[in-house]
């Protein structure tokens, strides 16, 4: 047993305001959730913006979990869907780039919290990656993000939800390229929805620019809102208007999107690549944007 735990050591849990926990990537020098709260962010920035609750009674549902993490995402996806509809069949595909970050997950017990039959799924997803039961398929594919999600496209899968839950764009562009978004795009049904935490305007952008159409969603815990897309904003699952401020920022340089063409780049080159079309870019700067904000705001 502790040569078990020995393997996880390298992951220490850290407490959340709401009091669930998360853990904090050295690689990519960030926490795995907001200080405010790793549970909540999941219901409210995540499930509740794809409207799960409403698709339930459809008596069927695919999600695809981009980041899938401690698994906290497709935990609250499942308890919400089957608190509604304890008959729907779900099938999840799960993105991970790590493998022993949801095993760190269910070691160190950090879905204790959650039902039983929640901390069951998890479990085999995370050390088998797979689990079919009578109302539930699931899968976690390991490995670039970039690359898993390839055969997702090929096999024609198509989410009625997508969870992009990857970090921030400064830390990890490779998932936040016009390029990649592309990819997930094409694994996204008609009326189904894109829910992300972030509201960074190169990633809004990049979504604007494959096709997407892109709301807000509110704050969760901290000022900065979210975003949902989708194919038509006019569907039976409509989407929160962008605020006149927002849908400045997309006119100004920050919405310059990071490229991947090959989708092979590194953090470094994507990063570059879009740092120099940011130099001879004729936009607003978005210190210029900010600041004419805040002079209008302080005339009023």
């Amino acid at each position: 047993m502790l040569e078990y735990m020995s393997k996880f050591d390298d992951f220490a849990p850290q407490l959340t305001a709401d009091g669930s926990f998360t853990f904090f990537s050295h690689q990519f020098n960030e926490s795995f959730h907001s200080h405010y709260g790793a549970r909540q962010e999941s219901f409210c920035k995540f499930v509740e913006p794809t409207y799960l609750a409403l698709k339930a009674n459809r008596g069927r549902l695919k999600i695809l979990d981009i980041c899938y993490g401690l698994g906290y995402n497709t935990a609250a996806a499942l308890e919400t869907i089957w608190s509604v509809n304890p008959d729907c069949h779900v099938e999840i595909v799960g993105l991970e780039l790590d493998q022993e970050i949801p095993q760190a997950a269910i070691a160190h017990k950090l879905l204790d919290n959650w039902d039983y039959k929640y901390i069951s799924i998890l479990s085999e997803l995370a050390f088998k990656q797979e689990f079919i039961s009578s109302n539930c398929k699931a899968r976690l594919l390991t490995g670039d993000a970039r690359n898993t999600i390839k055969s997702l496209v090929d096999k024609n899968f198509l989410a009625d939800g997508i969870f992009l839950d990857s970090f921030s764009p400064p830390q990890c562009p490779m998932l936040w390229t016009v390029e990649f978004i592309k990819l997930v795009s094409q694994c996204l049904r008609g009326d189904g929805l894109i829910a992300t935490y972030s509201c960074a305007a190169a990633v809004r952008n990049a979504m604007k620019l494959v096709g997407l159409q892109i709301g807000s969603t509110p704050p969760v815990g901290r000022r900065s809102p979210g975003t949902v897309a989708a194919w038509n904003c006019k569907n039976d699952f409509p989407l929160p208007p962008l605020s006149c401020k927002e849908k400045e920022h997309l006119q100004t340089r920050a919405a310059i999107p990071y490229r991947d063409p090959k989708l092979s780049d590194s953090t470094k080159n994507i990063c570059q690549r879009r740092k120099q079309e940011q130099i001879h870019s004729q936009l607003e700067s978005t210190s210029g944007w900010r600041k004419r904000w805040l002079r209008d705001k302080n005339d009023t």
